[in-house]
């Protein structure tokens, strides 16, 4: 490769390669082609590279490069790609990546950065950019007026980050509230865009405590610091919000596939404190019809809740439990914090086998630190070592022979009880043995916030060894970016209270623009008073449209099932419940693609549409709304707990109303509340998968794949499918379908494109169900006529197929 090293402005030595073009490019000012940029000026060394023509990455050291090591990045994403272009203009160096050009100011070292358009991506504050203060730095950064920032996690506060100041320090933060600061999670990116839709991400890869001020405490100026750590920082060019985000997947990874399972609904508490009641909720979930996948045992299920113990005197048979579900089509995710009992000489086998291979983390004198949560005193994993996360997955062994399908990793901030820092103290020693590191101890102020993450790695990689050809399903309180290439998450310890359903959607929507696909809260809320029938009926309708959709309550709270409430409420829940089980073949379609790309599921309106974002006030009216995929827009009240009149603004007219299948009028909405509807539209265009109903994933659908098709502009869908469990789509056995459409005059045409994959499909016959079409319409299949009807609810038209998987054409003759 071509290196050159620029010492105090000047091309002072050559590592391979290159000279002359080095030379040639500070005397003329032409480009010249290297990979990797480095100047050095009174004591500090800075690089410049490009890991992909869209992406700039910058780092700078005092008196040497940071270590080149990242929990969040792999090596192979942040290695530079393909040659920088490096030019000369006055006391400036230009270095032109192919689709980004960074200027570096040779006085004070600012950095600037624009695409080839000249449209700012990153522009230093005035007066001093970068300012080093003791171990930690600032970073000082221009805010155009007008520019709006996402992202950073599960923060609370409104979806637009600006004028907000938010730390970063994994928080075990029971029932905290709407201004609550830190929490759970620490992601230090920010997708970034203007009021005309174009974007750009910033990402400083620095795990210790950071802040992000954003015009907080100075005006128009975006202030990023640690307090220890390197300064290493990327630069995403976009230019739209869905650039940006899979550019920021293609660093820190994505999402792997879930088990279809875990897209059903969820059911938890702490806790259901025996074998007789798990079975009695799976009873009652099943005697009262309400589809469900995944029941939930907390802590109480352990013996003195030591993590993978089981209470047998509560849970007598456990095995017998866990294939009993299975039976009922429910499968159990169990917890297992982190925090190993101190229990010597006691036949704890964690303990003695973890203290065996010195798998826990010390004090600065050597001892084991030791530090009280659940179970008394408890030791800790040192995640950090690759030899101690082998250790710690293979405590799950039991549990998978047992038919256990997920585990829960929580408390793993990690969470301390009686310190007033809720964690352990921040000279507590870890040690660094992993590959691609150098090997060497860290305090737990470098380590904390990426603790959780290697927690849920160590449990996702022991499952993957445990079960090679099932795909794991991990959820974890406490994450650093990247985390989302291990493990789901929700919110946390949330309140049963109606700003904390409203707070849900920024949070979760904030999560997603965060690289974390699938997300959720906990449904009717965890702590405080018990919901009111009302609160916890809209929270299941809303968490019906989350990726993750599990009620979850907190001990000593009255049942929050639901059941609870009466048969009116229980009914109007299970509708919602439904409507997400017909809704799977689309929601599943969603968390394939996220596989790939990165792309979130649950999505704020302006990632499909980026003009509302000059909307003005809250983004065009768009602000508490979301969407679920690129098809279905989710409008809740802006005040929940009001049954006032609100409007709803679409972006754009045509949309579909998803309840009754009508064409709305417009795209401004009057919704007044009623406790059984939650408004939900469909784009103008979309084609969207749905199944007959069933109770469980395991249950294989009776009856045709209907296609709901709603004709406009830019008309198209897709389908995915596979067996929902293992691996083997990797190796071709899936299914996978594209459909589009097109109307002139009074024809419209679906196409089905030819179907990919191996995977036998569970129809045998296909409904079109074409909205805003009447009944007196005619179609056709390769000029045979077909079966139609009308649907008596909504006047629809209802085309009849058999299975199509070659690519061919429908043609429907409207009636209009």
């Amino acid at each position: 490769m071509k290196y050159c090293t620029w010492l105090s402005g000047r091309p002072a030595g050559l590592l391979c390669a290159g000279l002359l073009a080095c030379a040639t490019a500070h005397a003329t000012g032409n480009p010249a082609p290297i990979q990797r940029y480095l100047y050095q000026k009174d004591g500090l060394q800075l690089e410049i590279t490009a890991p992909r023509a869209d992406v700039m990455r910058v780092r700078v050291g005092r008196g040497h490069l940071p270590e080149d090591a990242s929990w969040a990045v792999p090596a192979a994403a942040r290695a530079p790609h393909g040659t920088l272009g490096v030019a000369e203009s006055g006391a400036t160096t230009v270095i032109d990546s192919g689709s980004m050009v960074l200027r570096l100011d040779h006085g004070s070292l600012a950095v600037s950065v624009t695409d080839r358009g000249g449209r700012e991506l990153l522009g230093s504050a005035a007066g001093q950019e970068l300012a080093f203060d003791g171990a930690g730095f600032r970073l000082r950064l221009a805010m155009p007026v007008d520019a709006h920032y996402f992202g950073l996690g599960d923060k609370t506060g409104p979806l637009d980050r600006r004028d907000g100041s938010f730390t970063l320090w994994n928080t075990d933060h029971y029932a905290y509230g709407p201004a609550s600061d830190p929490l759970y999670k620490s992601i230090p990116f920010v997708l970034g865009a203007n009021e005309r839709g174009e974007a750009f991400g910033f990402f400083l890869d620095n795990h210790w405590r950071t802040n992000f001020d954003f015009g907080k405490a100075e005006r128009d100026t975006l202030v990023v610091s640690a307090e220890g750590g390197p300064v290493d920082y990327y630069v995403l060019a976009g230019p739209s919000p869905r650039d940006v985000l899979m550019q920021y997947a293609a660093l820190t990874g994505t999402p792997p596939l879930a088990p279809l399972w875990a897209l059903g609904f969820q059911q938890s508490h702490w806790s259901y404190m025996s074998q007789a009641e798990v079975e009695s909720i799976a009873d009652r979930l099943r005697a009262d019809r309400i589809p469900a996948d995944v029941l939930y045992t907390d802590i109480d299920y352990q013996d003195r809740n030591r993590p993978f113990t089981i209470n047998t005197k509560t849970f007598p048979d456990f095995p017998g439990m866990v294939a009993r579900l299975r039976r009922q089509g429910l499968h159990l995710v169990m917890i297992t914090d982190l925090h190993i009992a101190k229990a010597p000489d006691q036949g704890y086998a964690p303990y003695d086998s973890g203290t065996a291979a010195d798998s826990f983390v010390k004090n600065p004198d050597g001892s084991v630190f030791t530090g009280p949560v659940w179970p008394g005193p408890a030791v800790f994993p040192d995640f950090s070592r690759a030899a101690v996360r082998q250790w710690w997955g293979e405590q799950y062994r039991d549990f998978v022979k047992m038919g256990v399908s997920g585990f829960w990793n929580d408390m793993n901030e990690p969470a301390v009880f009686n310190t007033r820092s809720k964690t352990m103290p921040l000279n507590v020693v870890h040690r660094i043995e992993e590959p691609g590191f150098i090997t060497r101890t860290a305090s737990h102020a470098e380590m904390h916030n990426v603790y959780g993450m290697l927690n849920s790695q160590a449990t996702f990689e022991g499952l993957r060894r445990l079960m090679p050809d099932v795909r794991p399903f991990v959820l974890t309180r406490a994450s650093y970016a990247g985390g989302q290439r291990y493990a789901a998450t929700w919110t946390g310890d949330n309140l049963s209270r109606w700003d904390h359903l409203k707070l849900s959607v920024s949070m979760l929507v904030n999560l997603g623009l965060s690289g974390f696909a699938y997300v959720g809260d906990d449904i009717g809320g965890f702590a405080g008073e018990h919901p009111t029938p009302e609160l916890l009926t809209r929270w299941i309708e809303l968490g019906a449209f989350n990726p993750i959709f599990r009620d979850h309550y907190a001990y000593g709270k009255p049942p929050q099932e639901v059941w609870v409430d009466g048969a009116e409420h229980e009914a109007i829940r299970r509708r919602y419940i439904e409507a997400r089980y017909r809704l799977l073949p689309y929601i599943y379609g969603l968390a394939e693609e996220s596989s790939r790309n990165g792309l979130p599921m649950m999505r704020p309106v302006f990632l499909e549409y980026p003009r509302v974002l000059g909307g003005g006030d809250n983004f065009g009216g768009t602000q508490e709304q979301f969407m679920l995929g690129p098809d279905l827009l989710i409008a809740p009240s802006p005040t929940p707990e009001s049954m006032a009149a609100y409007e709803i603004r679409l972006p754009g007219d045509g949309w579909f109303d998803y309840w009754t299948g009508q064409r709305v009028s417009g795209s401004k909405l009057m919704e007044t509340p009623v406790i059984d509807r939650l408004p939900v539209y469909v784009r103008p265009g979309a084609i969207i998968p749905k199944q007959p109903l069933v109770q469980s994933t395991t249950e294989q659908p009776r009856g045709p794949l209907t296609l709901a098709v709603y004709p406009g502009a830019d008309c198209h869908g897709s389908l995915y499918l596979d067996d929902g469990e293992s691996f083997g789509y990797a190796h071709g056995r899936y299914l996978r379908q594209a459909f589009s459409c097109a109307q002139s005059g009074a024809e419209l045409e679906v196409n089905f494109a030819a179907r990919a994959g191996r995977f036998p499909p569970w129809w045998q016959a296909i409904e079109l169900e074409v909205h805003g079409v009447n009944g007196d319409s005619i179609a056709e299949l390769k000029g045979k006529p077909l079966a139609t009807r009308v649907d008596r609810e909504t006047g629809d038209l209802v085309i009849e197929l058999p299975d199509l998987a070659t690519a061919t054409s429908v043609k429907i003759r409207t009636g209009h």
